[in-house]
């Protein structure tokens, strides 16, 4: 089966790479001419793709990344797996999303299914992209919803093994795209409308927004009145039912649970319900880095004036290259904005921000510990006595007590 994904980024090259080892012809569209470039010279940034792996599909023909539209024409299935990320305000931008469907309107001469795959509110693939398809004069289409459940690093739950929710705006849509899936996909579960499908991706995320904003601010409350957080958590965790341990952080990154939540809220507002609860964890954590300079600063005796600080990991999560939306860019400006200076090192990431990664230094005031990759060894600050705060969110012991 030919099969074209827009989009080739974490979601859409990771569905690319899954199908066409399935054995359909999938075409890899993508508008970025440096990363149609790459794939094609077996290069990628997304985790959990073999380079290796990817040439051999590239070779066989199987997998085409291209930026040229004319390699879409004739495919059976179209997957929409573009950025649906936040504008200036912090609202939705579904730019990326509606030029990729006006693209297909206007250009694509065969009928075919669209599978919408990018994150959106409840409503987007009935009320958006559904009115932009209907005005095509070259073809008939025939609509879908499976939400990504891409993890970037997760090495247990990957695409094939983690169950997929879809749901079509009929039910010969619903049956083509589970048949589809389920040629690379373990578990189909049918959701009973498309609305449901689109919920399901943005409310698992506000689930873990609201959790980690509850977890950061019991960390605050910790702190005041003087013990461990993380301890306590430890501690709740061993109830074998109703309770999942999350853990205190610096705030949220990557494009999921920064971003989806507002989706969520937004759609709710337009029917006049104020979303309280997102609302209030979107602040919550959005503060986090703020409170935690402040706190930083109160543990070097009340002043980062010229206080020399590095910071181990600036991506979103450990083992993953992903700086969007990444709370440690916001600490970083804050401990900046407090007189320190703050240098960092990131085996992942070689520059930003026109600042190069440095090695681990011993000659340092404080050293944290934020995003700690498997590849970052600890074993210069521990030898040289550095004192080291840990504010990653997790449960392992570097060598220091956790900090938040």
């Amino acid at each position: 089966m030919k099969v074209a994904v827009f989009g080739q980024g974490y979601v859409g090259l990771t569905l690319s790479i899954a199908a066409s080892q399935a054995g359909h012809k999938i075409i890899g569209f993508d508008i970025n001419i440096n990363l149609i470039v790459d794939l094609l010279n077996g290069s990628t940034y997304v985790p959990g793709i073999d380079p290796k792996k990817l040439s051999e599909l590239v070779e066989s023909g199987l997998y085409l990344p291209t930026h040229d539209f004319s390699d879409v024409q004739g495919a059976e299935i179209i997957i929409l797996a573009v950025p649906t990320p936040l504008d200036e305000t912090r609202n939705p931008d579904l730019t990326l999303l509606k030029s990729a469907t006006e693209l297909i309107a206007q250009n694509f001469a065969n009928n075919a299914l669209i599978v919408n795959e990018s994150t959106s509110y409840p409503g987007t693939l009935r009320n958006v992209i559904k009115p932009i398809l209907d005005k095509s004069k070259l073809a008939v289409f025939q609509l879908a919803s499976a939400p990504e459940r891409v993890d970037p690093g997760n090495n247990k739950w990957m695409l094939r093994n983690t169950p997929r929710v879809i749901c079509g705006l009929d039910s010969e849509a619903t049956y083509k795209a589970i048949d589809f899936y389920s040629t690379f996909c373990m578990k189909i579960y049918q959701a009973p409308s498309v609305e449901v499908a689109e919920a399901s991706k943005i409310f698992e995320n506000t689930f873990r927004q609201i959790n980690i904003a509850l977890v950061n601010e019991f960390s605050e409350i910790a702190h005041k009145i003087g013990f461990s957080a993380h301890e306590a958590i430890k501690a709740a965790a061993t109830k074998p039912f109703g309770f999942m341990p999350f853990f205190p952080s610096i705030g949220v990154g990557g494009h999921c649970i920064p971003v989806d939540p507002t989706y969520l809220s937004y759609i709710s507002k337009k029917f006049g319900m104020e979303a309280q609860f997102i609302n209030l964890a979107n602040a919550v954590n959005s503060s986090r880095p703020r409170k935690i300079a402040l706190r930083i600063q109160d543990e070097l005796g009340g002043s980062l004036l010229s206080k020399r600080i590095q910071i181990a990991g600036i991506t979103y999560k450990p083992d993953v290259s992903d700086l969007r939306e990444s709370p440690a860019i916001a600490l970083i400006d804050e401990l900046i904005g407090l007189g320190a200076k703050v240098s960092w090192f990131d085996p992942l990431v070689n520059r930003f921000n026109n600042q190069n990664s440095e090695p681990l230094d011993p000659n340092i005031d404080i050293g944290l510990i934020v995003t700690p990759h498997s590849q970052i060894d600890f074993s210069t600050w521990k030898e040289a006595n550095v004192q080291v705060l840990d504010l990653s969110a997790n449960s392992i012991n570097y060598g220091w007590p956790k900090f938040l």
